[in-house]
Protein backbone atom coordinates (compact mmCIF):
# COMPACT_ATOMS: atom_id res chain seq x y z
CA UNK A 1 0.00 0.00 0.00
CA UNK A 2 1.17 3.48 -0.74
CA UNK A 3 0.12 6.51 1.22
CA UNK A 4 -1.34 9.43 -0.63
CA UNK A 5 -1.03 13.06 0.25
CA UNK A 6 -4.03 15.29 -0.15
CA UNK A 7 -3.96 17.62 -3.14
CA UNK A 8 -3.23 21.28 -2.49
CA UNK A 9 -0.78 23.22 -0.37
CA UNK A 10 0.34 21.91 2.99
CA UNK A 11 -0.70 24.00 5.97
CA UNK A 12 1.25 24.20 9.21
CA UNK A 13 0.34 25.54 12.62
CA UNK A 14 1.55 29.02 13.62
CA UNK A 15 4.25 27.56 15.89
CA UNK A 16 5.52 24.93 13.46
CA UNK A 17 9.23 25.12 12.56
CA UNK A 18 8.22 24.13 9.02
CA UNK A 19 6.10 27.20 8.51
CA UNK A 20 7.60 29.52 5.90
CA UNK A 21 9.24 32.58 7.38
CA UNK A 22 7.98 35.96 6.25
CA UNK A 23 10.12 37.32 3.46
CA UNK A 24 11.38 40.78 4.28
CA UNK A 25 12.59 42.61 1.19
CA UNK A 26 16.18 43.82 1.30
CA UNK A 27 16.71 47.54 1.41
CA UNK A 28 17.69 48.92 -1.99
CA UNK A 29 20.87 50.99 -2.03
CA UNK A 30 22.31 53.27 -4.71
CA UNK A 31 25.85 54.54 -5.16
CA UNK A 32 26.22 57.69 -3.07
CA UNK A 33 23.60 56.78 -0.46
CA UNK A 34 24.45 57.83 3.10
CA UNK A 35 24.15 54.87 5.46
CA UNK A 36 24.78 53.93 9.06
CA UNK A 37 26.11 50.60 10.30
CA UNK A 38 25.76 49.23 13.84
CA UNK A 39 29.51 48.56 14.09
CA UNK A 40 31.23 50.94 11.62
CA UNK A 41 29.06 54.06 12.00
CA UNK A 42 28.29 56.56 9.23
CA UNK A 43 29.35 55.89 5.66
CA UNK A 44 28.60 56.26 1.97
CA UNK A 45 27.88 53.48 -0.55
CA UNK A 46 30.62 53.42 -3.20
CA UNK A 47 30.13 50.09 -5.05
CA UNK A 48 27.05 47.94 -5.68
CA UNK A 49 27.32 44.16 -6.14
CA UNK A 50 24.49 41.65 -6.66
CA UNK A 51 24.51 40.49 -3.00
CA UNK A 52 26.67 43.09 -1.26
CA UNK A 53 27.60 46.76 -1.08
CA UNK A 54 30.99 48.35 -0.48
CA UNK A 55 30.75 51.23 1.96
CA UNK A 56 33.35 53.91 2.71
CA UNK A 57 33.26 54.67 6.44
CA UNK A 58 36.05 57.25 6.30
CA UNK A 59 38.79 55.39 8.20
CA UNK A 60 38.02 52.10 6.44
CA UNK A 61 35.98 50.46 3.72
CA UNK A 62 33.75 47.48 4.42
CA UNK A 63 31.89 45.04 2.20
CA UNK A 64 28.43 44.45 3.72
CA UNK A 65 26.57 41.40 2.44
CA UNK A 66 22.86 40.82 2.10
CA UNK A 67 20.68 40.65 4.17
CA UNK A 68 21.53 44.14 5.36
CA UNK A 69 20.37 43.72 8.95
CA UNK A 70 23.01 46.06 10.40
CA UNK A 71 22.98 48.63 7.58
CA UNK A 72 20.36 51.37 7.37
CA UNK A 73 19.86 54.02 4.70
CA UNK A 74 19.67 57.59 6.01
Amino acid sequence: MTSRRPAGPTTYSARSPFRAAEVVPDEVFEVGDRVTHDRFGLGRVIVLEPAAVLVDFGAQRARVTSPYTRLTKL
